[in-house]
């Protein structure tokens, strides 16, 4: 029996590998905040009571490649799959499967017991560690629909990526750092005006968040200069703790925007050391995941609003906008990212500061400000701005 299982499941493989063959990201173009009231979809963080009443209620499960608790992108999925379903949209199940590598083989194990299952009518899971799990499953069963956040699945037409405008989140963390690098009066804000970034891999991607946020700290005080290095690892605490040092004491940066995973880290253990300098953090609220010592000099992280995303999701599908086979990538305008605004950010930063983000937040919100971004540019205009603003 067990030869015979593995004989179906390397079948599976190599019929994946040719069913789903790498394809380049088909573009969809997200409806905008000035959609007509026939194409209306919500431009901040949709509510999810915000379909017709007679819409189909969907029966759901998210796929946790981890455990509920981390107080980033799985909570934040959990919390729009509960308010779909406290609205009476959706029925969910969740499955934590663990984040260890003795837990990824119970991952792809799982993936195919609900796929196989036939009772839910979208399967949801996420981040990096997952599309070669879900290309797996995805193609075996054709008929079953998934949602994939924050990763890509290629040349699969049963599965929706969402993806992130991290340019638009990064403008929003360049106006605040701007503004607040002037802030003298404020704890560890030096005379100097010069603000820094600690990225993972020199890459589009990682751009794309640097572009924004050069744009924003242009666009507020062109006079703010921008430190910008690459630690070419997303693990290396170390190398980042290094370099944030050295921005700070070498250059005066008193504020360090870490966008390097777990490397960035080391950016806050440098402005901690430092006693001169403050972190922001990335992709989720820092403060509730740090210790209390590093959350203490986080002012405010950019955010990924997962949970926005799949209720977003969810209000396209029911006026008859679907994304199958398709990546989505989802902004300020709907809801996808954000920038923490309460516990330091409201205590630390002056009002005319947090005035300055609301204002910028809200012209992208409207299409006032568009943010440029450094995915499929081939111009190298991101890299041209990063280098005339290095101190």
């Amino acid at each position: 029996m067990k030869r015979i299982v593995t004989i179906l499941m390397v079948a599976l493989i190599v019929f994946g590998a040719v069913a789903c063959k790498p394809a380049a990201a088909p573009a969809v173009e997200v409806p905008t905040a000035k959609a007509t009231a026939a194409e209306a979809t919500a431009t901040e963080a949709p509510p999810a009571d915000a379909a017709a009443t007679e819409s189909k209620v969907y029966n759901v499960v998210s796929l946790v490649n981890g455990n509920l608790g981390d107080k980033s992108f799985f909570d934040s999925a959990e919390a729009g799959l509960k308010s779909l379903q406290d609205a009476d949209r959706i029925t969910y199940k969740t499955i934590e499967m663990g984040g260890t590598d003795e837990d990824q083989p119970k991952w792809l194990e799982t993936l195919y017991e609900v796929a196989a299952s036939g009772e839910y009518d979208l399967i949801i899971c996420g981040t990096y560690q997952m599309p070669d799990y879900l290309k797996e499953v995805a193609t075996a069963y054709p008929d079953q629909k998934f949602l994939l956040y924050d990763a890509y699945v290629e040349g699969c037409e049963n599965v929706a990526n969402v993806s992130y405008k991290q340019n638009d989140m990064g403008y929003l963390i360049g106006v605040f750092s701007a503004a607040m690098t002037t802030e003298t009066s404020v704890a560890n804000i030096n005379a100097d005006k010069v603000v820094g970034f600690v990225g993972g891999v020199d890459s589009p991607v990682i751009n794309d968040f640097l572009y924004g946020f050069l744009e924003g700290v242009k666009a507020t005080n062109p006079e703010v200069k921008v430190d910008t290095r690459y630690t070419n690892s997303y693990t290396d605490t170390a190398i980042a703790k290094e370099m944030g040092l050295s921005m700070i004491n070498d250059n005066k940066v008193d504020i360090l925007w870490g966008v390097a995973g777990l490397s960035g880290n080391g950016a806050a253990e440098a402005a901690l050391e430092s006693s001169k300098a403050w972190f922001i953090g990335v992709d989720s609220d820092q403060e509730m995941t740090f210790s209390p010592e590093l959350a203490a000099i986080t002012l405010t992280s950019g955010l990924k609003n997962v949970g926005n995303s799949i209720v977003w999701i969810f209000d396209e599908w029911d006026v008859g906008r679907t994304y199958w086979g398709k990546q989505v990538t989802l902004g300020l305008a709907e809801g996808g990212v954000g920038i923490v605004t309460d516990k330091n950010f409201a205590a630390m930063a002056p009002q005319t500061v947090q005035d300055k983000v609301l204002a910028a937040e809200a012209a992208i919100k409207d299409g006032t400000i568009v943010v440029p971004t450094s995915i499929g540019d081939e111009t190298n205009a991101a890299v041209a701005l990063r280098d005339s603003l290095q101190p």
